[in-house]
């Protein structure tokens, strides 16, 4: 055990563990990249992870940089769960659901609370968070936190920020602040602190102040965007106040999360479900079009692709037996409505199912659950694609959550197929078509040496395009390390020079995170790419996405 980890182990009263295979098995998230941790530690309780940032703190002070990374069930796609110094591994102790009101629906937890084992406490009271990701069977509420998740829900719920009401974080110095908003006057006492919670009010407030036209030019014509720092929503016309949608997203690079009091919605368990068949793209985009302007939009709009019903025929031929029939349509669409209103929601599905008919468009409307269930498996059976691959050939995780204004859907996936076919890669379509929001995994394998240098060709290929068309690179994912260095090309040097500066305002000397979202470059990221794609870390469970 080295230095660090011996002095760590006195003063906290978590595990600390630095052997070889732990810090191997901590060296790789969900992402593409491999970074060897110098310790793991399992903290205790908030006051250890006071401790470790007060301790990094301090030998920053001193000239030695020794970064911190929070982490969940490691299934962050973006490389933001592994970094150089200390993991610190959430779900072993600070897992527990401290408060649930089952009148108002509030409840309280920790960031290493699993999300499915949240979903079902919520359930018992007939209420759930909208916003879970599809990974929510294995992984944790702090890691939502950290990315902003969104999910087949958030087109009619919103996402994981509209949930978050109050914080408890732990600075890079170690002090420990709570956020929620402030109203003016209360702004006014912590502009008044002497403390490094007063500095970072203040420094905003006036960053906020002078840099009003740089930040306006964030908010793009999307419904989801996790690109940057949410600067928009901190200070409203009001003067009231709030830091907690700054740290949402902010994935462990301005502090780190030890407390979070969530709201959460009425459980709406009955739905009519509509699979759409379409051989026509553009017929398509106009009854997403129609079915946005509904008077409640419904709850799900999701997309998947020919090609990967046919990579899936071809991987597990029995997964869609009896549910799709071959041969596969270009596209198919499922469309949910869970309504309160048993009759709203049977208006809303024939108005759906009658427009449909108009357009002479093959659909399957079910209200059973078990048939909902089967048809379901058409969106879900992504996962085949996603675990197993093509020999040796995996869908990797690199340009898997670009997102567009929804009337841009059409150009966007005629726009995908062609970057593809030029670059000679197969590429699958599936994810969030209401919300102009698509998931993509091209089929790469890293060991070779032709493929490792497509990556980032097919990266900055394809963000260019995602950028032309209005969009933003990253909807629920997070920047991570991954699509940090392509920033700039997304919001321009100004907005990311403004964007540095809040991270120093939070992180003046990189100890939390540093290398992910701000302050990374495509040669560093290069050579830390693994020679093979897999998700180990994952496998007690069905790895989703």
């Amino acid at each position: 055990m080295n230095k660090i980890a011996h002095y760590l182990q006195e003063h906290i009263s978590g595990e600390v563990i630095a052997s070889n295979d732990a810090r191997r098995y901590f060296s790789t998230d969900s992402s593409i990249f491999i970074m060897i941790p110098a310790v793991v530690v399992y903290p205790m309780n908030e006051n250890d992870v006071r401790k470790i940032a007060r301790f990094t703190w301090q030998l920053a002070e001193r000239g030695r940089v020794f970064p911190i990374t929070p982490r969940g069930s490691g299934t962050d796609q973006t490389g933001a769960a592994i970094g150089s110094g200390i993991i610190l591994v959430f779900p072993a102790h600070l897992n527990r659901v401290l408060e649930l009101d089952s009148k108002t629906g509030v409840v309280v937890v920790e960031p290493g609370t699993n999300y499915a084992q949240l979903q079902q406490a919520l359930f018992t009271h007939d209420r759930f968070l909208p916003p879970y990701p599809a990974s929510a069977d294995y992984s944790t509420i702090g890691g939502a936190m950290g990315n902003n998740a969104g999910g087949e829900k958030s087109l009619k719920y919103g996402m994981t920020i509209d949930y978050v009401k109050e914080l408890r974080v732990v600075l890079a110095n170690g002090e420990i602040i709570e956020t929620r908003r402030l109203t003016k006057r209360e702004l006014s006492k912590k502009l008044g602190q002497s403390n490094m919670e007063g500095e970072i009010y203040r420094s905003l407030d006036i960053l906020i102040e002078e840099d009003k036209d740089l930040i306006e030019k964030m908010r793009l014509g999307t419904t989801k965007n996790t690109s940057g720092y949410n600067l928009g929503l901190i200070k409203r016309k009001d003067g009231s106040f709030d830091l907690t949608p700054l740290f949402i997203g902010s994935q462990g690079t301005l502090g780190i999360i030890t407390e979070a009091t969530l709201r959460t919605e009425q459980r709406r368990p009955n739905s009519t479900l509509i699979a759409a068949l379409f051989d026509n793209l553009k017929i398509m985009e106009e009854i997403i079009l129609e079915l946005r302007l509904l008077p409640e939009l419904p709850s799900a709009i999701e997309i998947v692709d020919k090609n990967l019903l046919e990579a899936v025929n071809k991987l597990n031929p029995n997964l869609l037996k009896n549910v799709i029939k071959q041969p596969f349509p270009k596209f198919v669409l499922m469309v949910e409505f869970d309504t309160d209103s048993e009759h709203v929601q049977k208006r809303l599905s024939k108005k759906v199912a009658k427009l449909l008919k108009d357009n002479q468009i093959p659909h399957q409307l079910e209200t059973d659950q078990n048939r909902k269930e089967e048809l379901w498996k058409i969106r879900y059976s992504s996962v085949a694609v996603y675990t197993q691959g093509d020999g040796n050939s995996k869908a990797v995780p690199i340009i898997e959550d670009g997102i567009v204004p929804p009337d841009k859907l059409s150009k966007y996936i005629t726009a995908v197929y062609e970057l593809f076919a030029k670059n000679r890669t197969p590429i699958a379509i599936y994810g969030h078509a209401g919300d102009g929001h698509l998931h993509l995994q091209p089929l790469l394998d890293l060991a070779q040496v032709g493929d490792r240098q497509k990556i980032f060709k097919i990266m900055e290929e394809y963000y260019k395009l995602v950028v032309s068309l209005g969009g933003s690179i990253t909807a629920q994912h997070g920047d991570g390390r991954l699509r940090a260095p392509f920033l700039p090309l997304v919001w321009g040097n100004e907005v990311y020079d403004l964007l540095m500066k809040v991270k120093l305002i939070f992180d003046p000397y990189r100890t939390m995170n540093p290398g992910v979202k701000i302050g990374q470059n495509v040669e560093t990221l290069k050579r830390m790419i693994r020679d093979e794609y897999k998700l180990g870390h994952l496998y007690d469970h069905l790895p989703n996405i």
